[in-house]
C-alpha cells in the first residue's frame, strides 16, 4: 500500500486536530510538522513529503509568497493545501493563483481532512466550485480577450466547464464515455493550453477570462 507523506505548518492547536484525523489513517504519514513562523523549503527538503498542509497565514512569510517559491525552487515539490478559517480571503485565491491544489476550511471534520490529502496526493484538485466561484466574482481580476489564445477545441471547452463542476477525472470519463486514461488525458490538456500549473488555476482562469461567469451559479 502506497503511504502518504504529510507535513503540517501551521499553530499547534491546529496541528493536534490534523494529526489526530490523520494519525489514524494506514495509508497516511505526518512526516513533519511546524509552526507557522517555519522555513517551508528546508522543512520539504528534510521530510519529502508529498502533501504540505500549510496554515494560509504563516508568520514568517505568507502562505501565498511560500506556495510560490516551493512549487518553483524545490526539485518535484510536493501538493500544497492551504488551510484557512476564512473561505473568501484575498490570502487564499492569492494562494490557489500561486500553484496551491486547493484549499481546506480549519473547521473541516476529519473525513474531510483525510479526503483532502487523498485528493489532492493523488494529483487532482480540492476544488468546492461554489466557494471559487464566490472568490473569483469577489477577488478576481478581469481578463480581456477571453481563453482564445488557448485554441481549446469544443471537446476541452466542455471539459474545462466539468472541472469548473468540481468533477474528478473519473467523473469526466463517464460524462465523455470514455476511458479515464482518456479524460486524463483531455483534463492534461486543457491545463496545458491555459498555461496552468493545475485544475485550480485552471479554472480561475475560466472565471477571469469570462469563458465561465463567476455571477452565475454553475448547472
Amino acid at each position: 500500500m502506497s503511504v502518504v507523506r504529510v507535513l503540517l505548518v501551521d499553530d499547534e492547536p491546529a496541528r493536534v486536530d490534523l494529526r489526530g484525523a490523520l494519525g489514524r489513517e494506514p495509508d497516511i504519514e505526518v512526516v513533519g510538522e511546524a509552526d507557522a513562523d517555519a522555513d517551508v523549503p528546508a522543512l520539504v527538503c528534510a521530510g519529502k513529503p508529498d502533501v504540505v498542509m500549510l496554515d494560509v497565514r504563516l508568520r514568517a512569510a505568507d502562505g501565498t509568497s511560500a506556495t510560490h517559491h516551493l512549487l518553483r525552487t524545490v526539485p518535484d515539490p510536493p501538493r500544497v493545501l492551504v488551510l484557512t478559517a476564512f473561505g473568501n480571503d484575498r490570502d487564499v485565491y492569492d494562494a490557489l493563483q500561486a500553484g496551491a491544489a486547493g484549499f481546506l476550511l480549519k473547521r473541516a471534520g476529519p473525513a474531510e481532512v483525510v479526503h483532502a490529502v487523498r485528493t489532492v496526493a493523488a494529483g487532482e484538485a480540492v476544488l468546492f466550485p461554489a466557494a471559487v466561484r464566490e472568490l473569483v466574482a469577489v477577488r478576481g481580476r478581469c481578463r480581456q480577450g477571453g481563453l482564445g489564445a488557448a485554441a481549446l477545441t469544443p471537446r476541452e471547452g466542455e471539459v474545462l466547464r466539468w472541472m469548473a463542476r468540481g468533477l474528478s477525472d473519473a467523473e469526466v470519463a463517464r460524462e465523455l464515455a470514455v476511458g479515464v486514461e482518456e479524460a486524463q488525458a483531455h483534463v492534461a490538456a486543457v491545463i496545458a493550453k491555459l498555461g496552468a500549473r493545475g485544475r485550480v488555476q485552471a479554472v480561475i482562469a475560466a472565471y477571469e477570462s469570462g469563458f465561465i461567469d463567476p455571477r452565475r451559479p454553475l448547472d
